[in-house]
């Protein structure tokens, strides 16, 4: 993959991710600011990084296999590799602008 090819499958990532929401809070993960990687390499493999907005979250296990399955299905995506992490834990800060306009904090 060329940079220019690896940008747009990276926005196309990015753009699944933003149909992806939290079961608890009416905002996609990514405006959530629960995403904090989308790479994808040579070889087509989408490296994602994200996190909860609870360690303890009872949906943990389907939102992580929700992400994994649908960039994994995505034009110029072979594999997704997600980790889940915890560092930096998840805080009201990370809301982007569009997130805070909908859930009134603005």
């Amino acid at each position: 993959m060329n940079t220019q090819e690896i940008q747009e499958t990276e926005a196309r990532i990015v753009g699944v991710l933003k149909s992806i929401f939290d079961p608890e809070i009416p905002v996609n993960i990514y405006d959530l600011g629960l995403i904090y990687e989308v790479r994808v390499d040579e070889e087509q493999i989408a490296h994602i990084t994200m996190t909860l907005t609870a360690p303890n979250c009872p949906m943990a296990e389907d939102l992580v296999e929700e992400v994994s399955y649908k960039v994994a299905g995505i034009k110029g995506v072979k594999d997704c590799d997600l980790k889940l992490t915890f560092t930096p834990p998840w805080d009201r800060s990370m809301l982007s602008e569009e997130a805070k306009l909908e859930l009134g904090l603005l």
